[in-house]
């Protein structure tokens, strides 16, 4: 029984302590003219001097603002096509992926752990077979779609940019 535990323990570790390990690094200083082929056509959330955040995918920087298809609606901004002025951003939250090894990892790890988690469960849960497929199927589903949305997790990287003058 301590054996199922600590199978148990040591997957639902391994799920958590995806997101805890990555530190967040010291913001890139660029100038605005740099800009341009670093975050276009990239998502990215734009933190204003008020505090808000806007959020979307960078269409094109101009020498004055920074057009964006805003995804997230704030206090100003709409959803939809819009220009945020340059004197309003303070720091910029680029969003990319590369490779997709945590996604084939983490869902291999998920069916794997959710074919061993969902068989315990609906062994030891039911005698029936009536109940013990679908309690199967559910967990094991679970688990490997966890599995996948922990590999995309590691697959993002976050680059924060200060905008120099």
């Amino acid at each position: 029984m301590t054996k199922n535990i600590r199978l148990i323990f040591l997957i639902a570790l391994l799920g958590l302590g995806q997101k805890g390990a990555r530190a967040e690094s010291k913001p890139l200083e660029m100038k605005w003219n740099e800009l341009a082929p670093m975050i276009g056509g990239h998502r990215a959330a734009l933190v204003l001097t008020d505090g808000a955040t806007v959020k979307g995918e960078v269409v094109a920087v101009r020498e004055d603002s920074i057009l964006m298809d805003v995804s997230s609606a704030v206090r100003g901004y709409t959803k939809g096509s819009g220009s945020i002025p340059r004197n309003s951003v303070s720091l910029i939250r680029l969003q990319r992926t590369r490779g997709a090894w945590g996604r084939t990892l983490g869902t291999v790890i998920g069916v794997l752990g959710g074919v061993v988690v969902g068989g315990y469960v609906a062994a030891t849960s039911t005698n029936r077979a009536a109940t013990g497929i679908p309690v199967f199927l559910g967990v094991a589903s679970g688990i490997s779609v966890a599995g996948y949305y922990a590999g995309r997790g590691l697959d993002k990287r976050i680059t924060q940019i200060k905008v120099v003058p």
